[in-house]
């Protein structure tokens, strides 16, 4: 219940609209702090800076990895999306015209980005070609804060500042108008960051609602029936099943900053994870499913083991010790 690593962070923006780490399936963690992108290699602990973008076009508003853990999608704060093949530390593209504001959200399937936008629109781009606008939805109002392809590819959860959570289906968008979502969850009443479907029940989708609202709300996202709906006593920042047992983690801000883990279906809490002084606002797991880490509004990075069994816990998390993102040198 405490963690095993914790590394430093300064620099990490304190916003809960943006989607700032992300753990690749080649088991490397990007990170954004401020304008930089930085990469920790998890098999060997090494530090790298990928990128640090121009003060006019950052801070960098969102992070997350292809399904190869090789490319990488960057969101800005000036609209843009940029996307790295990091095994080569080279920029292949970047993505323009899709949105007029900061893309805080990010979600991969296959060769297609799909980009959420200050501006409340959803993107989805075709990577591959250069014409690279296939979609656009509209639903939200505000900021899509919040995106998740389900593993099939066909379903996608978006989350909003409208405290709107929409499922749309693919086939179903692309035949007809693209305001036309699968189903419309208006239950929330806070923004909805935190969204996670469930890798053992392909229609289960968990939501959490922010400061005023506190509530995890668990969806059929075939039927659209609410299927339980609980209040965690604080603000949900983000959300992640257990891929190896019936279990969902949820982080929180004010007033404990903790972790908390639930059974499911019960929704009992089994553990509370302490540490961090402010709000956790960014969590990802590990390839293999039993380690989580944590970023916080505190500038720190912490890996627990939360998931781990007995027998691999003692080999993927080493002795605790701090690493500095910091000695990089910085251009201002």
């Amino acid at each position: 219940q405490t963690s095993e690593r914790t590394l430093d962070a300064p620099d990490i923006l304190d916003d809960f609209y943006l989607n700032l780490l992300d753990w690749g399936s080649d088991n490397v963690l990007s990170i954004a702090l401020e304008n930089t992108v930085y990469l920790w290699n998890a098999s060997d602990s090494s530090t790298s800076e990928l990128v640090t973008v121009d003060e006019e076009y950052g801070p960098v508003t969102s992070v997350n990895w292809a399904q190869d853990g090789r490319h990488l999608a960057i969101g800005l704060n000036n609209s843009h999306v940029q996307i790295w093949d990091t095994s080569a530390s080279k920029q292949l593209r970047t993505l323009k015209g899709g949105h007029r504001t900061r893309v805080g959200s990010l979600a991969w399937n296959s060769h297609i980005l799909t980009t959420g936008g200050m501006d409340g629109k959803i993107v989805n781009n075709d990577v591959r070609v250069r014409s690279h606008i296939v979609e656009t939805y509209r639903g939200h109002n505000q900021e899509v804060c919040g995106l998740k392809w389900s593993s099939s590819g066909h379903q996608l959860a978006s989350g909003g500042n409208d405290n709107v959570v929409h499922i749309w289906d693919r086939s179903v968008v692309s035949s007809n108008s693209p305001t036309n979502w699968l189903h419309r969850f208006e239950e929330h009443t806070a923004a909805v960051k935190a969204l996670a479907l469930c890798p053992f029940q392909g229609n289960l989708l968990a939501s959490g609602g922010g400061g005023g609202d506190h509530c995890i709300k668990l969806w059929n996202t075939h039927t659209g029936a609410r299927l339980n709906s609980f209040d965690t006593g604080s603000q949900v920042c983000s959300l992640l099943w257990n891929k190896n047992e019936r279990e969902l983690l949820s982080s929180h801000g004010f007033t404990k900053n903790q972790l908390t883990l639930w059974k499911y279906p019960s929704m009992v809490k089994m553990a509370e994870l302490n540490g961090h002084t402010s709000r956790v606002l960014y969590m990802t797991q590990s390839p293999d499913g039993c380690t989580v880490a944590s970023a916080a509004a505190d500038e720190t990075l912490r890996f627990w083991n939360v998931f781990g069994n007995p027998a691999t816990a003692g080999k993927a998390a080493p002795k605790a010790y701090s690493e500095p993102f910091a000695k990089f040198n910085r251009i201002r």
